[in-house]
């Protein structure tokens, strides 16, 4: 088992690991027959729990991969059963919770995850709990040796969501002291139906490095039209959405991903695609977590130094490998496996956007 060393005990300030913060969840998975409709019914046909949040899946996730960098997390959970179990998930993989706090009186955040037998869609019902409360005297980077930051899911966490006078918003002001700090930053974001992208997801873009948004998320941050009526993203509008969100702020790579693949621009010019793995329905059990997979798959390569192709590929076959199961992170295996799958089954077409 891979142990993460305590940042006072490095002398050399070598970068090197992932810190990750935010939303600390437990995903309780219940598989049912149906949606309903209002007032209608449908059956739970099994159920289950799993990690959940962001940071609490890409590290789990990255663990599972193999990375063998330092893990470790930032986050606030409850003083209860989920929040020691998540201790124990944690420590299970390698992941260090130096940073794990506990609030006194808050129970730990969980979603109940409806997932659709047939389809693999799925509906979360959320409860903030703890992570309501996760504020910037939570996060101490002054003496941490992690390369880069991950905080995840903006729109998601009250206090850092509120705005600053200077900042534009807490989290961007937490950013903000992570580089001061010497580490690469990335953001993500939760797929919410409102209308409070641009204010406090754009103020974020300024202090980040890299950044990950669904093709609905870019839409909502940037008001660019990317879908078209059939749901595909239009090549055009994909790269203006990415041009736009660079011109915001982002200083390294922007990312959007889309059940067809994935998009990935540069302040540079440099635009890549990468289609996803063509996994047969029959063994998709659910979706819980793809996006998640798939950051991590991305991170895995961006910590490491490798090509952009080359991340965008290992995401994709990672968020595949998580289709396999209704949890988050039980499909993931090791980093050759998940590549396997895309040798096996093979990639959609990659889109053709220019510059």
């Amino acid at each position: 088992m891979r142990t993460s060393p305590r940042p006072s005990a490095i002398s050399s300030p070598r970068r090197s690991g992932i810190l990750a913060g935010g939303n600390w969840i437990v995903d309780k998975l219940k598989v049912i027959d149906t949606y309903p409709t209002q007032d209608a019914l449908a059956n739970i046909l099994s159920e289950s729990a799993g990690n959940g949040g962001s940071p609490f899946n890409i590290l789990v996730d990255l663990a599972k991969l193999g990375a063998s960098f330092p893990l470790n997390g930032i986050g606030l959970v409850g003083d209860d059963a989920d929040g020691t179990w998540m201790r124990e998930v944690c420590a299970q993989h390698g992941i260090g919770t130096d940073q794990l706090h506990t609030h006194a009186t808050a129970h730990t955040s969980y979603t109940d995850v409806m997932t659709v037998k047939s389809t693999g869609r799925r509906t979360f019902f959320h409860q903030r709990g703890a992570n309501a409360f996760l504020a910037p005297g939570h996060f101490d980077f002054s003496a941490s040796t992690a390369k880069i930051f991950h905080l995840g899911y903006l729109l998601l966490l009250d206090e850092l969501d509120k705005p600053h006078a200077r900042f534009g918003t807490v989290a961007a002001g937490v950013l903000k002291k992570a580089q001061d700090a010497g580490l690469k930053t990335c953001v993500d974001v939760v797929s919410e139906d409102g209308n409070r992208f641009s204010k406090i997801v754009r103020p974020a873009l300024r202090f980040a490095n890299y950044c990950f948004l669904n093709e609905l998320e870019a839409e909502r941050t940037t008001g660019i039209q990317i879908r078209r009526a059939d749901g595909i993203p239009d090549e055009a509008a994909l790269v203006k959405a990415a041009k736009e969100l660079l011109a915001a702020g982002v200083q390294d790579w922007v990312i959007i991903h889309f059940p067809g693949g994935a998009f990935a621009a540069s302040p540079g010019g440099k635009n890549f695609q990468q289609g996803s793995v063509k996994v047969p329905q029959k063994i998709i059990e659910g979706t819980a977590g793809a996006g998640d997979a798939f950051a991590a798959g991305v991170l895995l390569g961006l910590h490491d130094e490798k090509a952009m192709q080359d991340c965008l590929r290992m995401g994709v076959c990672a968020a595949a490998a998580s289709l396999s199961r209704t949890s988050c992170s039980d499909g993931i295996k090791s980093a050759r496996h998940c590549l396997e799958l895309g040798k096996k089954y093979g990639y959609r077409a990659a889109l053709k956007a220019g510059a």
